[in-house]
Protein backbone atom coordinates (compact mmCIF):
# COMPACT_ATOMS: atom_id res chain seq x y z
CA UNK A 1 0.00 0.00 0.00
CA UNK A 2 2.90 2.66 0.77
CA UNK A 3 4.82 1.79 -2.20
CA UNK A 4 1.22 2.42 -4.47
CA UNK A 5 0.64 5.98 -2.41
CA UNK A 6 3.88 6.20 -3.34
CA UNK A 7 4.27 5.94 -6.87
CA UNK A 8 0.80 7.46 -7.34
CA UNK A 9 2.62 10.38 -5.26
CA UNK A 10 5.38 10.40 -8.02
CA UNK A 11 2.58 10.40 -10.71
CA UNK A 12 0.55 13.23 -9.23
CA UNK A 13 3.35 15.80 -8.68
CA UNK A 14 4.33 16.89 -12.56
CA UNK A 15 0.31 16.44 -12.10
CA UNK A 16 -0.39 19.14 -9.99
CA UNK A 17 2.44 21.47 -11.41
CA UNK A 18 0.86 20.92 -14.87
CA UNK A 19 -2.68 22.37 -13.40
CA UNK A 20 -0.56 25.03 -11.38
CA UNK A 21 0.52 26.27 -14.82
CA UNK A 22 -2.66 26.26 -16.35
CA UNK A 23 -4.14 28.36 -13.95
CA UNK A 24 -1.40 30.91 -13.91
CA UNK A 25 -2.16 30.98 -17.48
CA UNK A 26 -6.07 31.35 -17.04
CA UNK A 27 -5.77 33.69 -14.67
CA UNK A 28 -3.48 36.16 -17.07
CA UNK A 29 -5.62 36.27 -19.40
CA UNK A 30 -8.37 37.04 -17.17
CA UNK A 31 -6.98 39.84 -14.96
CA UNK A 32 -3.19 40.16 -16.33
CA UNK A 33 -4.22 42.64 -18.57
CA UNK A 34 -1.84 41.28 -21.25
CA UNK A 35 0.87 39.99 -18.46
CA UNK A 36 1.77 36.67 -17.58
CA UNK A 37 1.19 36.55 -13.94
CA UNK A 38 3.00 33.60 -12.38
CA UNK A 39 1.76 33.98 -8.94
CA UNK A 40 -0.12 36.01 -6.45
CA UNK A 41 1.74 39.37 -5.46
CA UNK A 42 1.29 38.86 -1.99
CA UNK A 43 3.20 36.17 -2.58
CA UNK A 44 5.90 38.04 -3.97
CA UNK A 45 5.41 40.48 -1.38
CA UNK A 46 5.91 37.59 1.39
CA UNK A 47 9.19 35.63 -0.70
CA UNK A 48 10.86 38.92 -1.30
CA UNK A 49 11.22 38.73 -5.33
CA UNK A 50 9.20 36.67 -7.76
CA UNK A 51 11.58 34.18 -8.88
CA UNK A 52 11.46 33.14 -5.41
CA UNK A 53 7.54 33.23 -5.36
CA UNK A 54 7.67 31.37 -8.72
CA UNK A 55 10.19 28.66 -7.35
CA UNK A 56 8.09 28.24 -3.94
CA UNK A 57 4.76 28.18 -5.95
CA UNK A 58 6.74 25.07 -8.13
CA UNK A 59 7.31 23.37 -5.25
CA UNK A 60 4.15 23.47 -3.46
CA UNK A 61 2.47 22.71 -6.82
CA UNK A 62 4.48 19.55 -6.94
CA UNK A 63 3.65 18.96 -3.33
CA UNK A 64 -0.20 19.22 -3.56
CA UNK A 65 -0.71 17.38 -6.73
CA UNK A 66 1.78 14.34 -5.48
CA UNK A 67 -1.12 14.45 -2.12
CA UNK A 68 -3.77 14.27 -4.49
CA UNK A 69 -2.20 11.23 -6.15
CA UNK A 70 -1.57 9.32 -3.22
CA UNK A 71 -4.55 10.12 -1.60
CA UNK A 72 -6.14 8.75 -4.81
CA UNK A 73 -5.33 5.35 -3.11
CA UNK A 74 -8.38 5.67 -0.75
CA UNK A 75 -10.42 4.83 -3.48
CA UNK A 76 -9.51 1.10 -3.77
CA UNK A 77 -9.98 0.30 -0.24
CA UNK A 78 -12.57 -2.62 -1.21
CA UNK A 79 -14.01 -3.36 2.03
CA UNK A 80 -15.02 0.74 2.67
CA UNK A 81 -18.41 1.92 1.58
CA UNK A 82 -18.18 4.41 -0.96
CA UNK A 83 -19.69 7.40 1.90
CA UNK A 84 -16.45 5.94 4.08
CA UNK A 85 -13.94 6.72 1.06
CA UNK A 86 -15.73 9.70 0.08
CA UNK A 87 -16.06 11.60 3.53
CA UNK A 88 -11.72 10.40 4.15
CA UNK A 89 -10.62 11.11 0.45
CA UNK A 90 -12.37 14.42 1.21
CA UNK A 91 -11.04 14.95 4.67
CA UNK A 92 -7.69 14.53 3.50
CA UNK A 93 -7.62 16.81 0.26
CA UNK A 94 -9.02 19.51 2.38
CA UNK A 95 -7.00 19.02 5.54
CA UNK A 96 -3.67 19.38 2.85
CA UNK A 97 -5.18 22.03 0.32
CA UNK A 98 -6.39 24.54 3.09
CA UNK A 99 -3.08 25.38 4.53
CA UNK A 100 -1.05 25.51 0.59
CA UNK A 101 -3.85 27.74 -0.42
CA UNK A 102 -3.24 30.17 2.64
CA UNK A 103 0.70 29.91 2.73
CA UNK A 104 0.57 30.43 -1.27
CA UNK A 105 -1.74 33.71 -1.05
CA UNK A 106 -4.19 31.89 -3.33
CA UNK A 107 -6.69 33.14 -0.69
CA UNK A 108 -7.75 36.56 1.20
CA UNK A 109 -6.48 35.65 4.93
CA UNK A 110 -9.97 36.61 6.49
CA UNK A 111 -13.03 34.62 7.35
CA UNK A 112 -15.25 35.62 4.20
CA UNK A 113 -11.77 34.27 2.59
CA UNK A 114 -11.36 30.92 4.04
CA UNK A 115 -15.51 30.15 3.62
CA UNK A 116 -15.29 31.40 -0.13
CA UNK A 117 -12.05 29.00 -0.87
CA UNK A 118 -14.04 25.96 1.30
CA UNK A 119 -17.07 26.37 -1.12
CA UNK A 120 -15.60 26.85 -4.14
CA UNK A 121 -13.31 23.73 -3.35
CA UNK A 122 -16.16 21.92 -2.00
CA UNK A 123 -18.54 22.70 -5.41
CA UNK A 124 -15.53 21.95 -7.61
CA UNK A 125 -15.05 18.60 -5.94
CA UNK A 126 -18.61 17.74 -5.97
CA UNK A 127 -19.01 18.45 -9.59
CA UNK A 128 -15.88 16.12 -10.05
CA UNK A 129 -17.22 13.42 -7.49
CA UNK A 130 -20.35 13.59 -9.39
CA UNK A 131 -19.45 13.17 -13.14
CA UNK A 132 -17.09 10.29 -11.58
CA UNK A 133 -19.93 8.70 -10.31
CA UNK A 134 -22.10 8.89 -13.09
CA UNK A 135 -19.20 7.77 -14.95
CA UNK A 136 -18.43 4.55 -13.32
CA UNK A 137 -22.23 3.92 -12.56
CA UNK A 138 -23.13 3.94 -16.50
CA UNK A 139 -19.78 1.41 -17.04
CA UNK A 140 -21.10 -0.60 -14.56
CA UNK A 141 -24.48 -0.92 -16.14
CA UNK A 142 -23.08 -1.39 -19.68
CA UNK A 143 -20.88 -4.37 -17.92
CA UNK A 144 -23.91 -6.10 -16.43
CA UNK A 145 -25.59 -5.60 -20.26
CA UNK A 146 -22.86 -7.25 -21.65
CA UNK A 147 -22.93 -10.31 -18.92
CA UNK A 148 -26.59 -10.67 -19.02
CA UNK A 149 -26.16 -10.76 -22.98
CA UNK A 150 -23.45 -13.99 -22.65
CA UNK A 151 -25.64 -15.55 -20.06
CA UNK A 152 -28.38 -15.74 -22.46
Amino acid sequence: MKNKIFIRALIGAPIGLTISTIITVIFSLIYGAGAYLAVPHDLILTCGSEINAVILQTIFALLYGAMWGGASVIWEIENWSLLKMTLTHLAVCSAASFPIACFMQWMPHNIPGALGFFGLFFAIYTVIWLSQYCAIKKQVKQMNIRLQNRNI
